[in-house]
């Protein structure tokens, strides 16, 4: 039943008005909740705007009633009130999940600097595990399951060093970027900065197809050098932007937060691992074990149910 009421809502999503889907990056990107002090900035993916995260509320409110029985409505996905955007999701949820073909593209100098193609199985595994119930820690089995199709290794100074929004950014992605929008691709350069990665939303893939994909900070990978964030849960942060997440500190305190009922609400992001940090008054202590925070790789271990259900349903109505 779960499975045929997700496949309506796939169709009944792809109505969603244009205008959202090609949403100007209005709201900025991650550096804007970049810690100062910190060595590294876990993330760019562009702030949703609150424009964009209202029509995405309002629609997803239109589909869907209260104690529908999976967790919609005025329960999940935060529409409706309580914690950070829903409450009453009484009906555990059925993932669908996904194969999902992978491209990985290594970038090196032109000296040959940066080649992390010993370390692409590793990252692979990493991301396998994460979406399989976090390795085994505690967090949601999302059945995504991520294959990898081919490797390409490419010497360019220019795109070695490619930051969000670049030209060479652009002309790195539009040379190498294989497959159509459920094919995941992922750029592994030295983008510096301090930066660790960036992600493209699924709701983007229309209005610019060749952008899609993630960028990770090769060292970022497991084994690299860019401790404490070198266990390679960059790359899963930046698939949950690719697959619909927001960060779980979206919106802040506020009823709608990242439209996730079961993560709890985040006034800001969390860095290094603060067991017992709550930072708004409602909804528990702050999610800083989920993958979308901006916590130490090994103080990550989840995806939540909700989560997952969000992720089938965003990616499912624009991935494929």
């Amino acid at each position: 039943m779960f499975r045929s009421l997700f496949l309506l809502v796939g169709l009944l999503l792809l109505t969603l008005p244009q205008s959202m889907a090609a949403e100007p990056n209005s709201g900025g990107n991650g550096w804007d909740n970049a810690n100062p002090n910190a060595a590294f900035k876990r993330c760019a993916t562009r702030t949703p705007s609150d424009r964009e995260v209202k029509m995405l509320n309002e629609h997803l409110r239109s589909l869907f009633k209260p104690g529908n029985g999976n967790g919609n409505g005025g329960s999940g996905n935060g529409n409706g009130g309580g914690g950070n955007g829903g409450g009453g999701d009484s009906t555990p949820y059925t993932p669908v999940g996904k194969v999902i073909p992978v491209y990985f593209h290594v970038i090196t100098s032109d000296s040959g600097s940066g080649d992390v193609t010993n370390k692409v199985n590793a990252q692979i595994d990493v991301l396998n595990k994460a979406f399989a119930a976090g390795n085994g820690e505690g967090g949601f089995d999302t059945l995504f399951v991520f294959n990898l199709v081919a490797t390409t290794l490419t010497a360019n100074d220019s795109w070695y060093t490619a930051g969000p929004n670049s030209s060479a950014e652009a002309s790195m992605k539009s040379a190498l970027r294989q497959g159509g929008a459920s094919t995941l691709n992922i750029y592994a350069n030295n983008m510096g900065g301090g930066l660790l990665g960036w992600a493209t939303f699924p709701t983007s893939y229309t209005n610019d197809p060749l952008d899609d994909g993630i960028v990770i900070l090769n060292q970022s990978m497991p084994g690299g050098s860019a401790a404490p964030y070198s266990e390679g849960d960059t790359a899963t942060h930046e698939v949950g932007h690719w697959l619909g997440l927001y960060h779980t500190f979206q919106g802040g305190c506020s009823k709608s937060g990242d439209l996730v009922s079961d993560t709890a609400a985040e006034r800001s992001p969390a860095y290094g691992c603060p067991a017992g940090r709550n930072t708004c008054r409602k909804g528990g202590d702050d999610p800083i074990e989920n993958f979308m925070d901006y916590t130490y790789d090994s103080c990550m271990f989840e995806f939540t149910e909700r989560q997952s259900e969000r992720m089938d349903m965003i990616s499912g109505s624009y991935r494929w």
